[in-house]
Formats: C-alpha cells, structure tokens, sequence
C-alpha cells in the first residue's frame, strides 16, 4: 500500500501537496515503508476549513445523513479485510485484533445512523408563566459548526469513526488530522465516505502533518466550534487551554486498575487479563494495567496469570496467528523497557517476560511486588506490562485504585453484592465494572473518565449533543 507517486493527497476533489515536504510511514514491526503523505500547512487547513464551512452553509437534512451512516456501515462491513490490513500495517495490530477493530467500527456508524434519525430537541411549557400564555415554544439542535478532529494511533479506525460518526449524525463538517504513524486507515474511511457512500466532498477534509503545525491550525483557528481530541494529557489540556473559548472534547489516558477478591472468579479474571492487558501490546487508555490482588489468592492468580500470557502468540501483525506484535516505535518500546528495569532496581520481579525478543518486539511482561510509586503504576504504561500488588483489605484495595491521577474505567471481581456495590461507590473513575475487566468497552456507553483522563464521555448518543446547539424556538398567536 502507498500514496500516490507524487506523495500528493487528494482531500475534498483538490490536490493539497502540503509543504513539499512527505511524511514517511513505516510498519513499526519490521521498519518497511508503507507509504508518505504531504506534511500539510496552515494554509492547507485554512482550506479546508473554508471548503467545510462552505458545506455547512449548505447544510443535510437528517435523513440523507443517515443513510450516509447506514452506507457507511455497510461499505465499510464490505471493505472489513483491506481496512484490517491497513490498520495492521500502519499500527502493528495483529490482524485478528484489527478484524476486531474494523468490526466495532462498522457497529459505530449505526449507532451514529440511528442518532441522526432521532435528533430532536425538546417542548417547553411556556404557559407555566402567566406570560407564556398563547405561546408555543420548542428546542432545535442545530450543528455547533465546522469540527476539529485530531485522532491517535492506537485504534486509527475506530477511534476516527467515534468522531467523524456522530458529526456526520449532526450535521458539522470535519477538518480530520490523524496520526502521523496511521494515517491511511483515516484516508481510505475518506475516500470510502466520499466515493462510496455519497458524502459530499466538502464535509470532510484530511490534513496529514507532524511537529505540531497542522494540530496546532486546527485549535488555533477561528471557524473551528469543536475540538474532539483523543490522545496523552500533556497535549490534551495544552489543546484545553490554548482554545478556551472553543467547545473542547478530551479522551485522555489512564492507568486501568483492577480488584480482586477471594470470593471472585480469579481464574476468569487472569484469563480475561491475558488480552486485556496485552492486546495491541498494552496500546490502549483502558489497557488492564494495576492489579491488586487479595492475599489469600495471590500466588495462585500469579501462577494462573503467568500460564495464559506464556500462550500469547508474538510476532508479525500480519501473521494470522499472531497476538501481540510491536510497540508504534522503537522509542517507545526502550521507554517502557526502561520502566520496567526502574520497578525491578526498586524491588519488583518479573514473573514473565520483561525482556526484547530477537524481532525487536518487548514480550508481554508481568511485574509482582509493585509499590505505587514506581511508574508502572504511577503512571501510564502504554506498554505489554501489567503491575501485581497484594492487599489485605479491600478498603485498602480501593484506596490504592484511587490513588492515581487518572479516572477513566476501574474493575473488581467479587461474587459478594455488598462488596460490589462498595466498589461502584468508591472507586472515583467515568465507568466501574463488576466482574469484567475495565478494558471492556461497548461503543455505545458513555466512555470517559475524570481528572487527568479528560472530560468528555465518547459514544454516538453523546458525541452528538456535544457537537450540537440549542436552538430556542417560540411561536406566538
């Protein structure tokens, strides 16, 4: 797969050929170049932008949005392989993992389809007031504007369609910068979108780049309403506070804890661990990455947790069999190997793992006798490694998955309600989970966290009303 020969891109019917500068991309597996796309310029997104606010003058009425939504679930559904390729390639997700991926993108746009036909607003009983009396009135929800969408790399299929989903539903326009690691599975989506599906041209628009210069005309420019960010805190609320005066959506990270009790299913639990806290090698804000672990049951969950992640298949993503496949960059996975050289230095053990295979791939590592203070538990991993404490008592398993400056999705396994219900009112993350673990997602709940992992929640029904107006309508006699 590659660009065209000209490294020129073709976003809504025109040719943006960026600085003249390209932006190579490489399978972080094994280093070979996919392809380059234009490294865009602020005059590229002031283009763009200028061609979407064209469209939203325009604007859709809502039954051809959703049809849109509805023929982009099924071309996409149609397309499953060739995306699952792409994103394999570009992100080094295992193509099973990425069937997966495609899979609960398809199931994003119908969501987003079934909020387009039932986007409506509410009746006011404007005669609750003597004054109201003869009066009618009602709401309207009306696009907010022209959408910034800035996407990362860990699900470049997915994580794209959760915004460009919902602001089709409402009616906004997007200007799309994906990652620069993955860009091309935002680049075919466009083209299916445009080609296939009968968006028009101008409603949506991909501006490649890297260094900063393209996400930075995004925020920075004055006919974007709405920024819908997925991606690291430090640039999330950079985004926050450079744009005050926009709408400002954030889905930051996290460090995902889980809680396991004696009366739990503990074998479950490791069994469920052995993904969730592997899968796309750790790459995901929910990832499963604390473990707190009751003493009673510990070494048995450790023997039980060390069996399942020495079945992980690792290797090529596009090996069929292949489970666990490379970190994005070489730069990342030497960041966590580092880490996990400071936990050991500091007193913890490698159970299994821990070390680069001879393809340069970091194996799924677990970590026993953490302490909260070392970074593979203070801080975001984002790597093949989860952290495994004892406790004592729960009270104190709750207070230790709290003490994090993160707040996105926590989980407990008990069979106890009592216990459950403690948990659900403790734990201070966006979503707990009672035996599941907090890696699990539908893509149609409310998905977002507190504190440092952002302040938004993600899924169509919401993205859609944050991405719309309220427009006061009132008919006299």
């Amino acid at each position: 797969m590659s660009t065209q020969p000209s490294h020129r891109l073709r976003l809504a019917g025109e040719t943006f050929a960026g600085t003249g500068n390209i932006i190579e991309v490489h399978n972080p597996f094994d280093g070979s170049l996919i392809g380059s796309v234009p490294a865009c310029s602020t005059s590229d997104v002031d283009r763009a932008v200028a061609r979407a606010r064209q469209a939203l003058a325009t604007g859709m009425p809502l039954h051809q949005r959703a049809t849109i939504l509805d023929e982009a679930a099924l071309a996409l559904a149609s397309h499953r392989d060739e995306f699952a390729r792409i994103v394999a390639a570009e992100a080094a997700k295992p193509l099973r993992t990425a069937r997966i991926e495609v899979d609960r993108a398809v199931g994003t746009f119908q969501f987003s389809a079934a909020e387009a036909r039932k986007l409506a607003g509410d009746v006011i009983p404007l005669d609750a007031i003597p004054a109201g009396e003869g009066k009618i009135g009602f709401t309207m929800r009306v696009p907010i504007g022209v959408v910034g969408a800035i996407a990362p790399f860990n699900f470049p299929l997915n994580l794209v369609v959760h915004k460009v989903g919902p602001a089709i539903a409402a009616g906004c326009p997007v200007v799309l910068k994906p990652a620069s690691q993955t860009p091309f599975s935002s680049i075919r989506l466009v083209e299916m979108l445009i080609d296939e599906c009968g968006l028009p041209a101008d409603f949506i628009h991909v501006v490649t780049g890297g260094g900063g210069t393209v996400g930075n005309a995004i925020v920075d420019h004055p006919d974007i309403a709405l920024i819908t960010f997925t991606g690291s805190p430090e640039v999330g609320w950079g985004i926050r506070s450079r744009a005050p005066r926009k709408r400002v959506g954030l889905e930051l990270g996290n460090n995902a804890p889980v809680v396991i009790e004696p009366s739990g299913d503990w074998k479950a639990a490791a069994s469920k661990i052995r993904l969730a806290g592997f899968s796309h090698a750790g790459q995901s804000c929910i990832s499963t990455q604390r473990i707190f672990v009751h003493e009673t049951i510990a070494d048995r969950f450790v023997d039980e947790l060390v069996a399942q992640v020495s079945t992980l298949v690792v290797g090529d993503p596009l090996d069929e069999v292949t489970e666990v496949s490379a970190l994005i960059s070489t730069s990342e996975r030497d960041r966590v190997a580092t880490w996990i050289d400071e936990a050991v230095a500091a007193g913890a053990r490698v159970a299994c793992g821990g070390s680069v295979d001879s393809t340069g791939v970091l194996q799924p590592t677990v970590l026993v006798d953490v302490r909260p203070d070392m970074k593979v538990c203070a801080r975001e991993v984002f790597g093949p490694v989860v952290a495994v404490a004892r406790y004592s008592d729960v009270d104190e398993a709750l207070r230790l998955a709290n003490e994090s400056d993160f707040g996105l999705q926590a989980a407990i396994f008990t069979s106890d309600l009592s216990v459950a219900l403690k948990a659900v009112h403790a734990l201070d993350f966006g979503g707990v989970l009672v035996n599941e673990v907090p890696t699990w997602r539908a893509d149609q709940q409310p998905y977002g966290g507190l504190r440092d992992s952002g302040n938004t929640r993600e899924g169509p029904a919401y993205s859609v009303r944050e991405m719309t107006e309220i427009k006061m309508v009132v008919l006299g006699s």
